[in-house]
């Protein structure tokens, strides 16, 4: 099953976001909002036999994919920061859209299928992205992340860019986790899917890295510490 990687780190990058300083400005974030055609392609493919384990993956990457975009809405309220509006809409949106697609695919319920959802499942399967309400989801650990990660970016915009580092780190994490799972299992479907998603993940660390540094912080998504800091990330900013 899924460790809460993501709770940890939190827990963990507050003790950093509490302590940084305020400012201004803002870096944008440009990325095309189509599919590309090799996940097209993964999604028409023919089901694979998956475990409990990776399909419980499905869940906890769907409820992973919201949260960023619910965090990401929520602070562009707060700041009218580019990255954000445009990497939830451009960019998370469409990856709450291809894991639904997925789960979609296996048929899979959130009643039924998914042992990890221990709250009031949210149908994620057959309910439109519009109609799911933003700060609600039927996995706890993901439910009061959400709670923490608004009120760590609350403080300041600075502390916002923060928590989108900490978000893309942690997403980039449990994708290559789950595609070296999937890949065990044969399941090329989500293997495809996921490692779009990591590259739209490579793509936000270096947007909310940049955002950073134009506000003074001269280390960006480095200045959180080595956990945080991944210069090895693919760059095509």
């Amino acid at each position: 099953m899924k460790k809460n990687s993501l709770f940890k780190s939190v827990l963990v990058g507050g003790l950093v976001l509490s302590i940084m300083g305020c400012g201004g400005g803002s870096s944008s974030v440009v990325e095309s909002s189509s599919i590309p055609t090799e996940v097209e392609i993964a999604l028409d493919a023919p089901v694979a036999k998956l475990s409990q384990e990776l399909t419980n993956t499905l869940a906890y990457m769907g409820n992973e994919e919201r949260l960023a975009y619910d965090v990401y809405n929520a602070l562009y309220d707060q700041y009218g920061t580019e990255q954000f509006t445009k990497i939830a809409s451009n960019g998370e949106y469409q990856h709450i859209a291809v894991v639904q697609e997925l789960i979609q695919k296996y048929k899979l319920s959130d009643d039924v299928n998914f042992t990890n959802v221990d709250l009031e499942p949210l149908g994620y399967m057959n309910t439109p992205i519009e109609e799911m309400n933003a700060g609600t989801y039927d996995i706890s650990a993901i439910q009061t992340l959400y709670e923490n990660l608004v009120a760590q970016g609350s403080p300041s915009e600075i502390d916002a860019l923060k928590v989108g580092c900490i978000i893309e780190v942690v997403d980039v994490n449990d994708l290559n986790r789950d595609i070296a799972l999937a890949e065990s299992e044969n399941a090329t479907d989500i293997v495809t899917v996921f490692s779009f998603l990591r590259d739209g993940s490579y793509n936000h660390y270096w947007s909310f890295d940049k955002g950073l540094k134009n506000q003074g912080i001269a280390d960006g998504c480095c200045s959180l510490g080595t956990e945080y800091c991944h210069p090895e990330y693919p760059n095509t900013k």
